[in-house]
């Protein structure tokens, strides 16, 4: 998994309403035989770091709810939440804010 950092200015890409658009963090996980598991092979929910996110979640009436995650914040979100794509050689992960479960805090 890539674990380099980027920021919301250098993305190519800016999410739009509840959308946020985050990086895989997180390392592999040793079997009691030996082997390692990437992330994407564990069966548990999924550490990201925000890199941008959309303006907000539209309700009925008009008024645009502001997101409650930010850029930089870390996330835990379900194994198949969301979209996979590949920007300039890192991987990130479309969710709706739906998707995530948790922010971590320190």
């Amino acid at each position: 998994m890539a674990t380099a950092t980027a920021s919301a200015a250098t993305l190519k890409l800016k999410p739009i309403g509840d959308r946020v658009i985050a990086q895989r963090v997180g390392s592999a996980e040793k079997t009691k035989s030996g082997l390692y598991l990437p992330d994407a092979a564990q069966e548990k929910p999924q550490e990201g770091k925000v890199i941008a996110v959309g303006t907000g979640k539209m309700l009925k009436s008009g008024k645009v709810v502001p997101l409650s995650v930010k850029p930089g914040d870390r996330i835990i979100f379900g194994k198949y939440s969301g979209s996979e794509i590949k920007v300039d050689d890192k991987e990130y992960v479309f969710l709706s804010e739906d998707d995530i479960l948790a922010i971590v805090t320190s």
